[in-house]
């Protein structure tokens, strides 16, 4: 695995959830250019840093000696990654202040580095946020690789910080510069809402959420197929989004013990204030986790999910496959797993690989639903 090496440090970095022979690397040349721009700069060691959507905690674990690093992001994995990445490199856990993204920050910071995120509307969110979070002389830098850095994201940037200037492109990576300028408080779009007919639901939906402004046509294809009427079960929703599945099983199965799990807090947050609005004090379980991973074994009799198929920008069906494996060590025996998914993805030859029985329970030209049985 090669190691990161900027002026700051030298760094073994892993990507998370670990994988044997991984061939992706957990830091890229947007990285090493920001880092790069950052060192001739020989900032004091009290000077604030912040860090916005550090995939693996390639940038904070690199400064972390060096300033006061506070990390936010909207992944699980990601905080998971930077804990790990410390521990590896023998940095002290304590050296760099990580805020969930569903979280405020505590300012004033003197720099602000972001990784700019696939999805906009998170990046229109924390800059938002970082209104009257910024030190006098504060510079914040954007920073992608080319063929993720669209020209919305230095919209953005000019209109909540200030003027935008672009460097040359290093490694097919490049640096956006904002210099902060007096504004007016912005009022954030997010959270933003839709309405569903069956069942009739108002959906919350905070800037990060996966098909923010409608419902997902696996979700749609999956709703009207779900196990109903069903006792005092214990069923998790993997990978809960808004929690729109979790809920309107819960409507269908009023005694059914329900968890709601997503990497991301802010669909955490989405599916909280989704469950209260919809079924009120109903007590239910809501973690923001790497999946069932710390799910005690045969401690579930149902697992509904629709899996994600890409992680950032990397498309592929190892979190999928992760996420089926995790359920069927949390299930007990008998216990089911149903799923929606592309058709073309073959997801079926891939659960019978894992469970004793697989059926088709519903499909359509484009999605299949199937149960798993352990």
């Amino acid at each position: 695995m090669p190691q990161f090496q900027t002026p700051y440090a030298q760094l073994d970095l892993i990507r998370q959830p670990e994988q044997q022979n991984d061939p992706l690397q957990a830091f890229d040349a947007a990285d090493e250019y920001l880092l790069a721009h950052l060192h001739p700069q020989a900032l004091a060691s009290d000077t604030r840093v912040l860090v916005l959507n550090d995939n693996f905690g390639a940038l904070a674990c690199s400064l972390a000696t060096h300033m006061q690093v506070t990390s936010s992001g909207d992944s699980h994995l990601g905080l998971l990654g930077l804990q790990a990445n410390l521990r590896r490199n023998q940095l002290p856990l304590e050296a760099v202040n990580f805020v969930q993204a569903d979280q405020p920050l505590q300012g004033p910071f003197d720099r602000v580095l972001i990784r700019v995120p696939k999805t906009l509307a998170l990046l229109e969110e924390q800059l938002i946020r970082l209104h009257g979070q910024l030190a006098p002389g504060a510079e914040v830098i954007a920073a992608g690789m080319v063929k993720h850095l669209p020209r919305a994201a230095g919209d953005l940037l000019e209109r909540y910080i200030g003027p935008v200037n672009a460097s040359l492109a290093v490694k097919k990576a490049r640096l956006l510069f904002a210099t902060p300028e007096p504004k007016a408080q912005p009022i954030s779009p997010y959270p933003s809402q839709y309405a569903l007919d069956k069942p009739a639901l108002q959906l919350v939906n905070h800037a990060n959420v996966f098909c923010r402004e409608g419902l997902d046509i696996g979700t749609r294809a999956f709703l009207p197929h779900l196990p109903k009427h069903l006792g005092k079960i214990r069923v998790a929703d993997l990978g809960c989004g808004n929690g729109v599945l979790a809920i309107a099983f819960a409507l269908g199965s009023p005694q059914a013990e329900v968890t709601l799990v997503d990497e991301s807090y802010m669909a955490v947050q989405s599916a909280r204030e989704n469950w209260a609005s919809a079924l009120g004090d109903r007590p239910a379980t809501f973690l923001a986790a790497d999946g069932l991973a710390q799910q005690e074994a045969d401690s579930l009799d149902l697992v509904l999910c629709n899996p994600p198929f890409h992680q950032q920008q990397v498309v592929g069906d190892f979190l999928a496959w992760r996420m089926f494996q995790q359920a069927r060590a949390a299930l007990v025996k008998g216990g089911e797993l149903w799923i929606v998914g592309n058709r073309h993805l073959g997801y079926h030859a891939k659960l019978k690989r894992l469970f004793r029985g697989v059926e088709q329970v519903a499909a359509n030209p484009k999605f299949v639903i199937l149960k798993a049985i352990k």
